[in-house]
């Protein structure tokens, strides 16, 4: 099994030509002809993920969010790049394309918050960009504190949360940075928005809109793609695949409720 091979693969489900403009996804690291002997899933590839690759075995590391994403106008020696040519480990980053892609980041979400009769939140362009983002309805409505509390213990978070007192029925989505999506939330009828990154002023403005807003965390709401992506991986090659450790970043914040 060759690294173009696994490209090829991510890229039958998840197309790369699909990634937004400012993305960097693709095969980053290392050559397309190289053979694998062992693939590493994971969120981030930060240096103790390239050191977990290095000792372990791994040759192939791919990863959600791209290990390049800036163009590089130097390549320290101290940096993860480097460190990964140096020891020969490629990398495949699949970004906005898997957030989109069906069985993706935001349908893993959806799956992970037990939502039923899902549908994109955005719908696709002309451009040939898929549709984006989440909606469903939960199973029975619950109260928005009842349903902030279940998203941080489905999702195993800390989150800040802006409380309306309203009942929770539809439940939009967009894991990861998703803030700009609130009027598309309210536009489509949601009684509330998961996402992350959300910025003070926008969770006064669902507050004003009467719309429960939680911000759950970026890792958090992206990280349940990487052990669906290592099964579906390990079902296609015939090549070890395994789940590289990845601990959320080391910041967070309580459980934060700004009520009308």
């Amino acid at each position: 099994m060759k690294t173009i091979d696994i490209l090829n693969f991510i890229d039958s489900f998840a197309p790369f030509n699909t990634a937004l403009p400012f993305d960097n996804a693709g095969l980053l690291v290392g050559s397309g002809e190289k053979e694998i002997k062992k693939i590493g899933i994971v969120l981030d590839v930060t240096a103790e993920a390239a050191e977990y690759a290095a000792q372990n075995g791994i040759d192939l590391i791919v990863s959600h969010h791209p290990v390049i994403f800036n163009p590089l106008k130097k390549l320290e020696t101290e940096s993860v790049p480097y460190f990964l040519a140096k020891h020969d480990i490629a990398v495949i980053s699949a970004h906005t394309n898997l957030d989109a892609a069906k069985g993706g980041v935001n349908d893993a979400l959806a799956k992970a918050l037990e939502l039923e009769d899902i549908t994109p939140l955005a719908e696709g362009g002309s451009d040939g960009f898929p549709p984006m983002g989440r909606i469903g309805t939960l199973k029975q409505p619950i109260s928005d504190e009842e349903f902030a509390k279940f998203v941080a213990e489905k999702l195993s978070t800390k989150a800040k949360a802006v409380l309306g007192g309203r009942q929770i029925s539809k439940v939009a989505l967009w894991g990861g940075a998703g803030e700009d999506f609130i009027m598309p939330a309210v536009y489509a009828g949601a009684d509330a928005l998961v996402t992350a990154d959300v910025k003070h002023h926008n969770l006064l403005l669902a507050k004003s809109l009467g719309l429960c807003l939680i911000d759950a965390g970026h890792f958090e709401t992206e990280n349940v793609i990487v052990p669906i992506l290592a099964e579906k991986i390990a079902d296609f090659s015939d090549t070890k695949t395994v789940v590289i450790p990845n601990l959320p970043p080391p910041y967070g914040f309580d459980f934060l409720a700004i009520t009308r």
